[in-house]
């Protein structure tokens, strides 16, 4: 992916992963302005609730004090100006004079202001001036003036009351007659005026020109600080004010529940977006650790030198590896569903491919894998080493077979190559040995044959003698058929032993083939002062060799033997021989006496031409031990205890 392109995804995911939290805060905000507006509206509507409670009682209180207004002056109308105090006009000022209509008394004043009368009556000792002072009189002059009503200032009165007048004037036919005043209690006016519900919402109060509180109606209940509304109290005016406030209303628990719910199953949200990134990081990571595992996987698979091929249960190929389309010649596209015979199968070894085929998905393939022979697409043919194991996927079932292919063309050429020259190695050195053992069989011949030919001169000059003794000739004669034989053994052990000839296994007595080999170098022994001593135990199973392979390897061991003690003292040149049976091996021990063999020399001592002597080629003991793992055997050497070395050929029993 490009530089580009990737940048592009990494902001398109950023995006993608910022939507969730744009989308929660916005939520929020939502949240958050619809319960700002609600709780503004509810403020509003309690303000407005509010101002239409306090309009209401100024026109209640206005109503009453038009009304006490207009009763003085109808009462004023019947005691000043009709003169006339009639039951029903004392009953009318009696039910004036009540708390509920704020009023705690009303007098009656001449046109030259002298108080006429009181109800209640002023009492001796009560100070007449706080109701008809200097500002009462002032009042009255200007009701009087203006031939209308007018309310006085506040002032305080005794028992620490607050109280104003309403100077109501009365006219008659001649005029100005006098005038009624009544003087109200500002606390009756304020509390007793109000109904029930409404103190239990608000708290009146009346506040002077200077914002001091004057008379206020309470229940002592916390109060709101944002609703309050205040407004002049006129009449009676003088800078009077009329404030309101509400009431802290009980607490909303169903809104509360609802913002705490809101609040709740927003924090909620946010914390499940905040798991879902942190799972989506983690699931991020796992896929990009998958990917560049799988990256890692599919690089290290292309750069296999080792085919792959994957196959279902039915034999149809499902993967197959870059090597292995370099194998084949063919591309990945051309095999993958594709069901035996396989293009790439030679139709010379169709029939045993086939069979391969079928062990495989019966799950009898060797685990050591099998050699086949396969052909390209481009007609050369190779051979191939194959592994075959169940292919087994994530829940443990068994969906098909693994294949593993290496090309081994080059390694069985190499093989083929190194069998022959070990082959023509061999031949040589069975003629090197041959060359040496030339002057010594040339002496083993002349024994036999000089005794054929002292044999024939006997029997010659018996012939000559009149009397003959046939028994004698015969044993003459015998004797010559011996020799005869034992030469013509001599001559064909060395034929046998020269001749360049295929393995050819078949059952051998290791002991009569152990005589023999002796027999063949027992001259040269003889000739050069060795002992050869044969322990073998008898009754020994046959084992399956070539006769004159295990004869060279045994010439060689005892020819090594002899050399090792060629400077050894006459009395310690002998080379035993021996054949033991240990369990399913027969071991053929040779043992000498000679100056043994030291580590060095033995860490190297089967390597091709490595040798310790002048002479030698250094290919007897490497072709000897490949001799012996030709038979599956093996073949050692240890250290004799009683000086010099035992080589030990171990060959397995031939079982029936």
């Amino acid at each position: 992916m490009s530089p580009p392109q990737t940048t592009a995804l990494s902001v398109r995911q950023r995006w993608l992963t910022a939507v969730p939290y744009l989308t929660v805060l916005l939520f929020l905000v939502v949240i958050a302005a619809l319960v700002w507006f609600t709780r503004s509206y509810d403020e509003e509507e309690q303000r407005a609730t509010l101002i239409s409670d306090v309009l209401w009682m100024e026109q209640n209180l206005q109503f009453k004090l038009e009304r006490n207004a207009s009763q003085l002056a109808q009462i004023g109308q019947e005691i000043l100006a009709a003169d006339r105090h009639l039951p029903q006009t004392s009953a009318a000022l009696r039910q004036l004079v009540r708390a509920e209509n704020g009023l705690v008394r009303v007098m009656w004043l001449d046109a030259e202001g002298r108080l006429k009368g009181a109800l209640p009556p002023i009492g001796e000792g009560e100070m007449l001036g706080e109701q008809l002072g200097e500002q009462s009189a002032a009042n009255l002059r200007l009701a009087q003036a203006l031939e209308r009503r007018v309310y006085g200032q506040v002032y305080a009165a005794a028992g620490d009351r607050l109280q104003f007048e309403v100077h109501v004037p009365i006219y008659a036919e001649n005029g100005f007659v006098g005038a009624m005043i009544g003087v109200y209690s500002l606390h009756d006016l304020v509390t007793h005026d109000l109904p029930w519900w409404f103190a239990e919402r608000y708290r009146v109060s009346v506040l002077d020109s200077d914002g001091h509180e004057l008379v206020a109606k309470s229940k002592v209940a916390p109060l709101s600080d944002r609703q309050s509304y205040t407004m002049a109290f006129d009449p009676p005016g003088g800078g009077l004010t009329l404030q309101v406030t509400a009431y802290q209303g009980e607490t909303r628990w169903v809104q509360v529940l609802l913002i705490g719910s809101i609040l709740l199953l927003g924090g909620i949200l946010v914390w499940s977006v905040l798991q879902l990134r942190r799972e989506l990081q983690r699931r991020h990571r796992a896929e990009q650790a998958l990917r560049s595992e799988s990256l890692f996987r599919r690089a290290m698979e292309d750069s296999m030198l080792t085919g792959l091929r994957a196959r279902d249960l039915d034999g149809r190929i499902t993967y197959v590896n870059p090597a292995f389309c370099r194998m084949v010649g063919y591309s990945a596209e051309e095999l993958i569903g594709r069901t035996p015979p396989m293009p790439y199968w030679d139709p010379e070894f169709l029939q045993q491919t086939q069979d391969i085929h079928d062990r495989v998905l019966r799950g009898d393939a060797s685990p050591e894998g099998f050699e086949i022979r396969l052909r390209r697409k481009s007609g050369e043919r190779f051979d191939a080493l194959i592994f075959e194991a169940p292919l087994i996927d994530a829940a443990g079932r068994h969906t098909g077979w693994m294949g593993s292919m290496l090309d081994i063309t080059a390694q069985k050429r190499a093989e083929e190559l190194a069998r022959q020259q070990e082959e023509r190695l061999q031949a040589t050195s069975r003629l090197i040995t041959m060359g040496e053992m030339a002057s010594t069989l040339a002496h083993e011949l002349n024994q036999p044959l000089a005794a054929i030919a002292s044999y024939n001169t006997g029997c010659i000059n018996r012939l000559e003698q009149p009397e003959i003794d046939r028994s004698e000739l015969k044993d003459i004669f015998d004797r010559i058929g011996r020799q005869a034989r034992r030469a013509g053994d001599i001559i064909r052990r060395v034929h046998d032993f020269v001749r360049r000839s295929e393995p050819k296994r078949e059952p051998l007595d290791i002991n009569l083939m152990i005589r023999e080999a002796i027999g063949l170098i027992e001259a040269d022994s003889t000739k050069r002062g060795m002992r050869i001593e044969t322990e073998l135990e008898e009754a020994l199973p046959s084992v399956a060799a070539d006769p004159v392979m295990i004869e060279q390897v045994i010439v060689n061991l005892v020819r090594n033997g002899m050399d090792a003690m060629r400077d050894n003292p006459p009395a310690r040149r002998t080379v035993r021989v021996s054949t033991r049976r240990e369990g399913d091996t027969l071991v053929v021990r040779v043992a000498d006496n000679g100056t043994g063999i030291d580590a060095e020399t033995g860490r190297r001592l089967f390597e091709p031409f490595f040798t310790t002597k002048a002479e030698g080629m250094g290919m007897g003991l490497n072709i000897c031990r490949s001799i012996a793992e030709l038979h599956h055997g093996r073949l050692g050497f240890e250290t004799n205890p009683d000086g010099g070395t035992i080589f030990t050929l171990s060959l397995p029993v031939e079982t029936p």
